[in-house]
């Protein structure tokens, strides 16, 4: 089994800059990539950023790209997403996705989420 648990999540003003962090537990040598997603309310959820368990590689929507940084600290377990001049639209709930090889083949495992809230 892989969990994943997200934190740092809060109300912040536009502008301002907030630092989520993701823990993996459990089969953390199975992982390859991580990921960030988010959901604002009546919308669907949308990628936010990746970052190869190596730490080779990252990507970035078209949204938040020059604003957030996504980056990994492998002796934690753990990744990050540190977001800087946020915007209200940057309101959503934001997900932490670990993607795995495992006996069946790849699979993705999902954290409960942190809420953002980015007032104007």
């Amino acid at each position: 089994q892989l969990q994943v648990v997200e934190s740092g999540g809060g109300l912040v003003e536009a502008g301002d800059s907030l630092r989520l962090s993701c823990e993996a537990s459990g089969r953390i040598f199975s992982i390859y990539a991580m990921n960030w997603f988010r959901q604002a309310p009546g919308k669907e959820r949308e990628f936010v950023a990746l970052i190869t368990w190596s730490g080779s590689s990252t990507l970035y929507a078209d949204s938040v790209k020059g604003r957030f940084t996504i980056s990994r600290d492998n002796a934690k377990n753990s990744v990050f997403l540190q977001m800087n001049n946020l915007k209200p639209e940057d309101s959503a709930v934001y997900y932490c996705a670990a993607d795995f090889e495992g006996g069946d083949g790849q699979g993705r495992s999902w954290g409960r989420g942190t809420q953002v809230t980015v007032s104007s």
